[in-house]
């Protein structure tokens, strides 16, 4: 940064600068110095000596200091889905079932008597012999349930910006004393 008294230089500079382009601009109708904006016309037009550019020697002066500060936003960005679906597993099973069924015991006693009966093949004895019989149905068992939700997790991200601020210097030439005063001056930033 250049020489803070550089901005309060004595008149002759500034006014050999002000007639200079004041004699540039002199060809132009109704011309307004070139560093003011509003009515103030320069001296060569009316001969009043009026423009913002031309400064006396002042007692005092002050800058601005600027400085940059971030402005973060987020954004919602999609991460990804989560589907769930069901497919169909099939297995073999084999169970052991105990089945009942009949049998017929033939006996044979022998027997030593007389009969009156006569002898014919028109005699026949029906048994019925029943077996269990084995069925096999299926039916639907609810074995579990899956279910899907979400949640917001939160964590911190780290982010890091190279950000710039104006300090002031202060130059001097010659024998100049001056003293720094910060009284009433308060950084909210670093408080």
């Amino acid at each position: 940064m250049g020489n803070i008294f550089d901005l309060f230089s004595d008149d002759n500079s500034q006014n050999t600068n002000n007639q200079d382009s004041q004699k540039n601009a002199g060809t132009q109708g109704n011309n307004t110095s070139s560093s003011t904006q509003g009515d103030n016309t320069s001296s060569s037009m009316q001969g009043n000596n009026a423009s913002s550019s031309t400064q006396d020697t002042q007692t005092n002066g002050s800058l601005e200091l600027h400085k940059e500060e971030l402005d973060i936003t987020k954004n919602k960005v999609d991460a990804g889905e989560v589907v769930l679906s069901k497919e169909v597993v099939e297995e073999q099973k084999t169970v052991q079932v105990p089945v009942m069924h009949e049998e017929v015991v033939i006996k044979r006693t022998p027997v030593n008597e007389r009969s009156n009966a006569s002898i014919s093949s028109e005699e026949t004895i029906h048994i019925p012999v029943s077996q269990e019989q084995v069925q096999v149905n299926k039916y639907t068992v609810t074995t579990e349930e899956v279910s899907a939700s979400k949640r917001q997790v939160e964590e911190t991200q780290q982010v890091q910006e190279t950000l710039k601020s104006e300090t002031a210097n202060v130059n001097t030439t010659g024998s100049v004393d001056f003293v720094s005063d910060t009284s009433g001056f308060e950084d909210i930033n670093n408080s």
